[in-house]
Formats: C-alpha cells, structure tokens, sequence
C-alpha cells in the first residue's frame, strides 16, 4: 500500500488570504496516563515554495525509530514550532476536549513567545471539531478531516509533538518503570493495564479513563 505523501497544497491555498498558516495536531489524546501534547508548526510564503522533507509523514505512519530522524528535518525546515502541553490532572479536571483546547494556546502562545507574528494568521486543526476556540483562541480555525495526512504543516506539527510527548514519557518511565511508559508511551497496552491492576494509579495518570479502562476500578488503589 503506497503511504500518502502531505503536500502544501492547502496552505498556498489560505496564504492567498492569510498573512500566516498555523499548523496544529494532537497526540496523547487517547492515553491512559501522561499529558496531551498539541504541536503548532508555521507554514509562510516562503516555505510553501519550498520541498517537503524526505520521510514527512502523519507521524502514526513513520516508524518510531525514524520519527527523531524527521522531526530534525522538521524543525530546520519550518520557520518556528512549538508543542504545548496539558497534564493529566488538567483532563481529569475539565475534561480532553478542553484540555486540548488549552495545550493548543499553549503551542501558540509559545510561537508567539519566539518572535511569531500571528496578526492575520489562520490555524488548520487535524480533525473535524475546533476545540481551539472554545477555549480561548481568537485565531480563525479551519478543521481538515485527515490534515495530518494531506497537509505537510499538520503532518510536520504530528511528528514535532509526538516525538516530544514519546521522549516525555521515556523519561516518566524513569520515575516509575512498573508501568512500562518507554513501551506504552501512557497508552492501554496489556502491561500498562496490569500494572494499574496490581500497582494503582500514580500521579500521572488521567484517573476518569484509566479506571474504567483496567476494568477493575474495586481494586484500584492511588500511590505516587
């Protein structure tokens, strides 16, 4: 099966009436445990001329020993990147699609805290719900089922959070190696859900999913 390749086509598209394009995707959305990770990449007159980065893909179809590879790639080829984040804690609070909401602004507000100008700018958002405005955002939102896979800033905004929020939780997996995050990566793996069976939760993870998720919430218990 040949691997879909993003193009700019849509960003040249909205720079024809946008001064700038901000790229935006999740990931992490569906974890047990480990924040939601937003990346936001800038896509600009000047690099909607240029050649997409060999290997750039949706970051679900580059293999994770390559991912590190084409972030490199990524982060030299776009003119500013940021991811932003939202912990655990903040999902069980106000639920994910806030919470993505809120790591969203965050990935922007960091773009802003490089020297980005984002009067004019429009965002393209992975999927087919605005959970950006909601939540604050005063940028215009185009929502693109599949941009991760068509739109070549998306994709490049998939690879640079995923590599991030994959390092993140090697690290996690550090603090406490029962739960096995440098091989999960936070998600529901047969390991993950039997050490929350045995172990119970710890700080990190999202407490309202992970529960229901063991399929074992009477004999759940909370440590560090």
């Amino acid at each position: 099966m040949t691997v879909p390749t993003p193009k700019l086509t849509v960003e040249r598209r909205l720079l024809r009436e946008h001064a700038l394009v901000i790229a935006c995707d999740e990931v992490g959305r569906g974890a047990l445990a480990g924040p939601v990770a937003v990346g936001a990449a800038v896509v600009d007159a000047r690099l909607s001329r240029s050649r997409v980065p060999e290997g750039l893909r949706d970051s679900k179809l580059v293999a994770e020993a390559r991912r590190p590879l084409v972030a490199r790639r990524v982060a030299g080829w776009v003119p500013a990147s940021a991811v932003g984040w939202a912990s655990a804690a903040e999902i069980d609070d106000v639920g994910i699609m806030r919470a993505l909401g809120l790591a969203a602004l965050r990935a922007i507000e960091g773009l802003l805290a490089a020297g980005v100008d984002a009067e004019g700018a429009v965002v393209i958002l992975d999927g087919n719900h605005d959970y950006i405005t909601p939540a604050g955002g005063t940028l215009p939102v185009r929502p693109i089922i599949k941009a991760d896979r068509d739109c070549a800033g998306a994709a490049a905004a998939s690879v640079l959070a995923k590599v991030a929020r994959d390092e993140l939780m090697v690290e996690m997996h550090e603090e406490l190696p029962v739960y096995q995050w440098a091989r999960n990566k936070g998600y529901g793996s047969l390991d993950h859900r039997d050490a929350i069976r045995d172990h119970g939760l710890s700080r990190h993870h999202r407490a309202s999913w992970a529960i229901s998720a063991a399929a074992a919430a009477d004999t759940l218990t909370f440590s560090v």
